[in-house]
Formats: C-alpha cells, sequence, structure tokens
C-alpha cells in the first residue's frame, strides 16, 4: 500500500489551546479522504500541517513520503485551497494563471486555460466581480494546473449555494479521474462528503475520533432496534457507539465485526453523527497545560 499521509502522535498547541491531539492516521494515496467534525474540532490546523503552512508542536507528520514543505519540489506537490477560496480581488481571471505559470514549476496552463473556459469564465474579469461559486472555481482550477499529486481542500464549498455546491464536487471528480490526484476535503456538510468521498476521518475536540475506508466503515457498523424488554444480544467484542431511547425502545449504532440478530445498515451520516455524539457526551479529560 502506497502512504499519501501518516502522521503520527501529532500535535499542535496554540499557546494554552490543544488544537490537535495525539493524532495517528496511514491514508493510503489515491483516496478521496473527507474530514469532518464540527467547528473547533482541529479540521483547519490539520489542513495546515498537511500543506506546510504551520509546524507542529509535537509528534510527526509525512506528505507523499516528506515532511511537509521541506522544499521547494514537496511543495509543488500539494494544491492548498483554503476557506472561502481566497484569490486576489484586483487580478483579472487571466492574471491568476499569469501569477500560477510563475509561482510553480509544474504548471500545466493548457489544463488552466480550458477548465477556466469551461467553466465560463472571461479572462478579462476580475476575481472580485465573480460570484462565489466561480470564485471556488477559479481557486479550485489554479490548485489542480499545479499538477501536484494531492489536493488538500478547507472547507471550500461551505459558502456556496447549492447549485454551485454540486458543480464544484462534480469537478472535483473529473480532476480526480483526468489528474490521478489524491484528495483531502474538510467538510461539514456530511451529505457532500457522502457524495465523493472514498475514505473517512473523523475529528472532535482536537482528537481522531474515527478513520478507514469508506466501505470498511459501513461494513463493521450497524443499527440496532431494541424494544422495550428484549434482551440486548451482542455478538462477542461488539462494541455499543451510541444509543438513544424514546417511548421506551432504544435504537444504537454498533461496531462489530459479526453483524447482530436483527441489525440493519448504517449510512455515512449516522455512523458521523453516532461517534460525534459520543465525543460530545463523553466525559471531558483534564485539561492540559501548555508545554514552557
Amino acid at each position: 500500500m502506497t502512504v499519501a499521509i501518516r502522521t503520527t502522535a501529532l500535535s499542535k498547541r496554540y499557546g494554552r489551546h490543544l488544537a490537535l491531539d495525539d493524532c495517528t492516521l496511514t491514508i493510503p494515496h489515491g483516496r478521496i479522504v473527507g474530514l469532518v467534525g464540527p467547528n473547533g474540532a482541529g479540521k483547519s490546523t490539520l489542513l495546515g500541517l498537511m500543506s506546510g503552512m504551520i509546524g507542529p508542536t509535537s509528534g510527526s507528520i509525512e506528505v507523499l513520503g516528506r515532511r511537509p514543505a521541506a522544499a521547494a519540489d514537496q511543495l509543488a506537490r500539494v494544491g492548498f485551497v483554503a476557506q472561502d477560496a481566497p484569490v486576489y480581488g484586483r487580478l483579472t481571471v487571466a492574471e491568476h494563471l499569469v501569477l500560477g505559470a510563475r509561482l510553480n514549476p509544474r504548471w500545466d496552463n493548457g489544463f488552466a486555460v480550458r477548465r477556466t473556459r469551461e467553466r465560463g469564465l472571461d479572462p478579462r474579469q476580475s476575481a472580485g466581480s465573480l460570484s462565489g461559486g466561480q470564485r471556488a472555481q477559479l481557486a479550485l482550477t489554479i490548485a489542480a494546473a499545479k499538477r501536484g499529486e494531492l489536493l488538500v481542500l478547507d472547507e471550500p464549498v461551505a459558502a456556496l449555494d447549492p447549485l454551485a455546491r454540486r458543480a464544484f464536487l462534480r469537478d472535483l471528480l473529473d480532476f480526480v479521474d483526468e489528474l490521478g490526484v489524491g484528495v483531502v476535503l474538510s467538510s461539514h456538510l456530511l451529505g457532500d462528503v457522502e457524495q465523493v468521498c472514498d475514505h473517512l476521518v473523523v475529528l472532535a475536540d482536537g482528537r481522531t475520533e474515527l478513520a478507514g475506508d469508506v466501505v470498511d466503515l459501513l461494513d463493521a457498523h450497524h443499527r440496532i432496534t431494541r424494544r422495550p424488554g428484549e434482551e440486548l444480544k451482542l455478538p462477542a467484542g461488539a462494541e455499543v457507539i451510541h444509543a438513544e431511547t424514546s417511548g421506551g425502545e432504544s435504537a444504537m449504532i454498533v461496531r462489530s465485526m459479526r453483524p447482530p440478530a436483527g441489525a440493519e445498515p448504517v449510512d455515512l451520516e449516522d455512523l458521523t453523527l453516532a461517534y460525534l455524539t459520543r465525543a460530545t457526551t463523553a466525559v471531558p479529560a483534564p485539561a492540559k497545560e501548555a508545554v514552557r
């Protein structure tokens, strides 16, 4: 298995705030990774570490086999789109492509010109006058035209309307097919993640709650409904992730390699919400003091 991202006990502090805590992940190459969690979970911090924008406080991270931003050639292997798809408002679409060519040694100008034309972007129009969806398309095109091996996208569609969001996700899949890149997509929109992602990482309070290929995770989790007075029978080694009771009837999400009797399949939203709910209702650990 070729590994795209590997982290070991990765942590990041901002003063006394522990934004990422002991994160250990192994993400295979070629996956479209959905990185999900509530606000403040550590998603942007983890993406910043992947792209080399920030450095870790402790632990280690490798992206495509090397430390992020270790050298110019390593930077060229990763395309990064920050929140709100930042572009330069005073520059035209064409000037963005010229700037991209100057800054990126692998720049594919034919690809960039073709993609902006296909998306209906006027080369003479300033980026500041584009719609939110058009700015997102421009930012994604620039990141992809670097012709790197990994695209890192931090909440790129959060502010877009449903049509613009669907177009962005469709183009993202096209880029994966055409360029053969891996993708890490941070989002709080579980429906979008379910549409395009084949690997899932769930963060809560700076900690990794769940990670793995979506198919494997869904196979290992089940929904069980228990009626009042009914005995709960689970296979050996099964773990109840989350349970809710309404009207005396209990519904629970269970992790087990053997499906329990009467189990039903879960979808990605059920699975993610079960782990996030468990994380938010767990007894909090004692606060960790900042390293002095």
